[in-house]
């Protein structure tokens, strides 16, 4: 019963951190279109008590917000106006604004968010697309997290990393401030809207934090799946995640080549009015593939011409030992090794106890299951039990280096590490 005894957890603990904040939209006036006419008075009652203060008065304000919030924001007054010129039609009976009254004005509609307070977990990790500061047989990596703040509210979150030629690891420092992108293009559809999201040059990669910014996405963007999919000479950066609203969930994409810009698109089909899907990093066949799980229980296996659109798929593996009869699910993309597909699997046992598997597909035919585990590869030890959600262990992507996996994995829904293991040994572990 016990784990793979060549899996070695690493001393290295990612752990939500209350003290970073981004700035957002204080409702009730989010977009004017939102407000109901309560919301509206009570915005417009706002407006008018910052408009009857003196100028000396509105100067002294302003003064005392920046003294208390400049340190803690990057181009705080830009983000203030910003805010202004988005409440620009509820505000328009109001008359002129000077820049001063504007900027003042926008900092009573914002209000700081502890995006990370409560969580920090079901990590993915991707090859950065800048290796010029790896060296000796490194390579740099990044690491997405999902953060967890009031609310329940969740965003997508990244750190940087190395991993040295012997499979040694190390966590870049993360950035203090912390921002969320401009929305530079947005399309509405009749499956919802698509977004394009970029942050600025200047902000480190573990300050940029992916928010919701679309009705589906309101009460989080779950458990992003990073993948770098390869495609001939070019290599994109996509990321399946789940979209809840608070009332329905759905599957969407995150496009990225640099990790400065983002797309967001959600998928359409039946498959995708679930959640915990994974994209192959090529194609197969032509074809685009997924591993995902429609039913709540089994995973399957979809191929699509498009992208966007996933229908139908087969049953690839069910529940067949008892560390997983309540329910299986994927753990990120499959990673081609030369035996074929390895996909890591979790599974939900008694007491609903979640730990982390691996199966092997057939490289050319990956509906073919070559070899699985019999037992868990990875299961919550015992100072891993307690957390948010107790009793879980789970990662939503590894990646290889040289012979060796690197497993990133959430403990309780709480906080993040990692485990190493050889890939010889992991082969081990799985029998036909």
């Amino acid at each position: 019963m016990s784990q793979a005894s060549s899996l070695n957890r690493q001393p290295l603990y990612l752990r939500p951190d209350p003290a970073r904040v981004i700035v957002r939209a204080f409702k009730p006036a989010t977009e004017p279109r939102d407000l109901n006419p309560t919301d509206k008075m009570r915005a417009n009652h706002i407006v008018d008590r910052v408009l009857a203060l003196d100028s000396e008065a509105v100067a002294a304000q302003l003064a005392d917000v920046l003294e208390n919030f400049q340190g803690r924001h990057r181009n705080l007054l830009e983000t203030f106006e910003a805010r202004a010129d988005e409440m620009e039609e509820a505000f328009a009976r109001h008359g002129v604004f000077s820049k001063i009254q504007r900027q003042l004005v926008g900092a009573y509609f914002l209000n700081e968010y502890s995006f990370e307070a409560s969580a920090l977990f079901n990590p993915s990790i991707v090859p950065h697309p800048d290796q010029s500061g790896s060296r000796g047989g490194g390579v740099r990596f990044i690491l997405s997290l999902r953060a967890i703040g009031e609310g329940h509210v969740s965003s997508v979150t990244f750190r940087t990393g190395m991993i040295a030629a012997n499979g040694s690891l190390s966590i870049d420092p993360a950035a203090r401030l912390a921002s969320i992108p401009q929305i530079r293009h947005r399309v509405s559809g009749p499956n919802g809207d698509c977004v394009e999201l970029i942050f600025k040059p200047e902000e480190d990669l573990s300050e940029r934090v992916i928010f919701p910014v679309t009705e589906s996405q309101s009460n989080g963007i779950e458990d992003a799946r990073f993948v770098q999919f390869s495609d001939g000479n070019r290599k994109t950066y996509y990321a399946t995640y789940t979209a809840y609203s608070g009332l329905a969930i759905r599957s969407e994409l995150i496009e990225t080549s640099d990790f400065m810009s983002f797309r967001l698109a959600p998928l359409r089909g039946a498959a995708a009015r679930n959640k915990g899907m994974a994209l192959f990093p090529r194609k197969i066949g032509g074809k685009y593939a997924m591993i995902a799980r429609q039913d709540n229980e089994n995973l399957y296996l979809i191929y699509s011409d498009d992208l966007y659109t996933w229908e139908g798929g087969q049953v690839v593996l069910k529940p067949q030992f008892p560390w997983e009869f309540v329910q299986i699910g994927n753990c990120g993309s499959p990673i081609e090794l030369d035996e074929g597909w390895l996909l890591l699997t979790h599974g939900v046992g008694p007491v609903r106890r979640y730990s982390i598997g691996a199966a092997l597909l057939d490289k050319n035919d990956p509906s073919k299951v070559l070899a699985r585990s019999r037992e868990p590869l990875l299961r919550p030890a015992p100072s891993e039990r307690e957390g948010y959600v107790p009793n879980v262990v789970y990662t939503c992507g590894a990646m290889l280096h040289n012979d060796m996996l690197i497993l990133p994995y959430a403990v309780s829904d709480t906080f993040s590490n990692f485990a190493t293991i050889k890939i010889s040994a992991l082969m081990r572990t799985m029998q036909a």
